[in-house]
């Protein structure tokens, strides 16, 4: 690890522009951090070093000219969800084996566009499914950080458990993620990293790998919170060949990092005060109300009163939609392929050795809450729940700008420590809401934990209000003064 992988993308950014440093030496000094790295965080599940060094020689080549574009020589990691032409785009999963897309997904087309440089693919829990990053098929990823005195190995989060990893160990300056219930801001705050889910249609699916079509979104995962509103302005479009992404502009979002909260009103929502909040995460959130109040805004407490309801019709609408769209996987055009006696043997040898044991469990819940005689009693009634969310969110906002909550009810734990799924599937009790109502949220690294291991604030904001997110988002990270980092023992 050298000294350029500690530049943040804005001070690269800068450095770039200034001819201070070049693309190549950028990527380089990356290229041999992932070397160092890699073999024990299980970050990167494809390393793409000749096509990284390519197009850091075009940076160069378009820097010299005066012509670098927004993210010109900023080298990335792209979460294995995201389709890039040409180079493994597998989900994470055994189904898609040597997949390799003739096309490349807008989000990432719009990175290269500005400049970006493409480090590889980055792990994740299996077609976007876990909150801990130990359902990939490459393997579980590990967290740079550890708790005080411990060698023991902690999660980083998921689904874009790789991309947290990479970003907080100095393997690639930013990364690109997707959040269906929290896998942008849960890994985010596992790591002591900045991550924020967009609003519903503020960047394309196209070229994504879906898991549930209508709560997912890709977003970053990046250092600061200026990292992040870089990111975002480059990652978002329109796009014509996504119905669902939204067709207005996209705004100056680095721009809207005055660091003034004066004049904003930040709601509290009491629903958020589960039962077994540990204390640490109940004292960080009362810090964080602290020193919004503090910096000048006002504070007032809401109700959001369905929350309660939202982690189980989460888990009936997301799978009920995994269902559907993984059942395109069946060996038939591209990926693994077991044969049978028959094409309905080959589907069922296929899928059976395919896909994962997270993967399955959720197909089979989608694909009983969408059958004859259960449709209304689960998947129309969370439908509905899902209705009464997005109004208690838009009758809170009437009255506040923005929500301040918890990221997670507790630190990074070890792999293997939870194994019932319901246990699981509540580490997205104070992000699901969020997807829920196809909202923006941002996570924060906030403070430690007792074992020095990171903790976030979240924010939500109202739909296509990302500006005052990063105004409130740079504000608390400015007062947190965040500046923890992981020992670099995976470098050893």
């Amino acid at each position: 690890m050298t000294d350029l992988t500690q530049l943040s993308i804005a001070e690269a950014r800068d450095k770039l522009r200034a001819r201070e440093i070049s693309a190549v030496e950028l990527t380089e000094a990356y290229l041999q951090a992932i070397e160092a790295g890699n073999k024990a965080l299980n970050a990167y599940v494809a390393v793409t070093a000749d096509k990284a060094r390519e197009m850091a020689r075009a940076s160069d080549e378009r820097l010299a000219k005066g012509e670098g574009g927004a993210l010109e020589g900023v080298p990335l990691g792209i979460k294995d969800l995201f389709c890039t032409e040409g180079v493994h785009s597998q989900a994470a999963s055994h189904i898609l084996d040597g997949f390799e897309p003739a096309y490349e997904s807008t989000v990432t087309a719009n990175l290269w566009a500005d400049g970006a440089v493409m480090l590889g693919k980055l792990n994740m829990d299996e077609f976007a499914m876990g909150s801990s990053n130990e359902t990939s098929h490459y393997g579980p990823v590990v967290n740079p950080w550890r708790a005080k005195g411990s060698n023991r190995d902690l999660v980083p989060g998921g689904s874009s458990g790789g991309s947290a990893s990479a970003v907080s160990a100095w393997m690639c300056a930013g990364a690109t993620a997707t959040d269906t219930g929290g896998s942008i801001r849960q890994p985010a705050a596992f790591t002591g990293t900045v991550g924020i889910k967009p609003t519903y249609g503020r960047c394309s699916r196209w070229g994504i790998v879906a898991f549930a079509s209508s709560l997912d979104q890709a977003g970053p995962i990046a250092r600061n919170v200026r990292d992040a509103a870089i990111m975002l302005r480059s990652m978002a479009s329109p796009d014509a060949k996504d119905t669902t992404s939204v067709d207005r502009p996209v705004p100056d979002y680095e721009a809207a990092l005055t660091g003034d909260v004066r004049g904003l009103t930040v709601g509290i929502p009491k629903e958020y005060r589960v039962e077994g909040m540990s204390a640490e995460i109940d004292a960080l959130w009362q810090q964080g109300i602290d020193w919004l109040k503090a910096q000048g805004a006002e504070i007032r407490e809401v109700s959001l009163p369905h929350t309660k309801y939202a982690l189980p019709a989460y888990y009936i609408v997301a799978p009920a939609e995994a269902s559907s769209n993984l059942a395109r996987y069946d060996g038939v055009r591209y990926g693994l392929r077991v044969n049978g006696d028959d094409i309905t043997g080959m589907y069922e040898n296929t899928r059976a050795a395919g896909f994962g044991a997270e993967v399955k469990r959720r197909v089979l819940i989608g694909t009983y809450v969408l059958s004859a005689g259960y449709y209304d009693a689960y998947y129309l009634k969370a439908q509905k729940v899902r209705t009464l969310i997005k109004r208690d969110f838009e009758q809170a906002f009437e009255d506040v700008d923005v929500l301040l909550t918890p990221t997670t009810p507790t630190p990074a734990f070890a792999p293997g420590e939870i194994t019932d799924p319901v246990e699981m599937y509540l580490n997205d009790v104070f992000t699901v809401t969020v997807n829920m109502a196809g909202l923006p949220g941002i996570s924060v690294p906030a403070g430690l934990s007792a074992d020095g291991l990171p903790l976030g604030l979240q924010l939500i904001g109202k739909a296509f209000d990302e500006e005052t997110l990063f105004r409130a988002g740079g504000a608390l990270e400015e007062a947190a003064g965040f500046a923890a980092r992981p020992d670099a023992w995976w470098t050893v």
